[in-house]
This record gives structure tokens, C-alpha cells and sequence, in this order.
């Protein structure tokens, strides 16, 4: 029998990859329920984007297997980059800068125990 994999995503999250990426590593192989108590008292802004890829994928997979939480454990997550937006700024002598302020996507998968 194979294993069930429910996959989640989280498009154009405000946030740029590299801060993401320390929330996501913090949670990589845990159990589910294990994850979301780290993510609870973890002072990051990008928390609120993975628990709420984990619920989502929680409930994905209560419709889908009917799998509890207690059954499910994380398989694989990653952030990716998205598209950069570009704003101007000025500098000094009369020359403008520019800001690049990077997004990011959440790749979530999920296996059943």
C-alpha cells in the first residue's frame, strides 16, 4: 500500500525567502501537532504563513483520507522565490535606488503515518 502525500500551497507570501526559510527549518520532519506548539512561541512574522499552510493541509487531509492530525507527520517543505516587486527611492545627489521587496511561496506535503 502506499503512503497518502496531501500537498499545500501558499502563493506570494510578503516575505522574502531567506526569513522564511528559518521559520520552515525549525518544523522539517516533525509531527504535525509537534510543529504547530514550535510555531506557537516562535516570535517570526512568517509563522503565521506555515501554521496556516499546516491547517490547511490538516484539513485536506480530513476530507480526502479522513486522517487525523495525530496520523500525520511532515514530509517535505520548502519556500520558493516569487516575483520580486521594484520601487524607487531617492538618494543622495540627485539619484534614485532601487528596493526589491521579495516574495516568497510555500511548498507543504504532508504523509500519514
Amino acid at each position: 500500500m502506499e503512503d497518502k502525500k496531501i500537498k499545500t500551497k501558499v502563493k506570494n507570501i510578503a516575505q522574502s525567502p531567506q526569513k522564511l526559510r528559518l521559520v520552515v527549518d525549525l518544523v522539517r520532519g516533525k509531527d504535525v501537532n509537534e510543529a504547530l506548539d514550535i510555531l506557537q512561541f516562535t516570535n517570526k512574522k512568517g509563522t503565521i504563513y506555515v501554521i496556516k499552510a499546516i491547517k490547511s493541509g490538516i484539513a485536506a487531509a480530513g476530507e480526502i483520507s479522513g486522517a487525523k492530525s495525530e496520523d500525520l507527520k511532515i514530509k517535505e517543505i520548502s519556500v520558493d522565490g516569487a516575483q520580486t516587486v521594484k520601487r524607487g527611492r531617492f538618494a543622495s545627489r540627485g539619484r534614485s535606488s532601487r528596493i526589491l521587496k521579495r516574495r516568497s511561496h510555500l511548498n507543504l506535503e504532508l504523509e500519514v503515518k
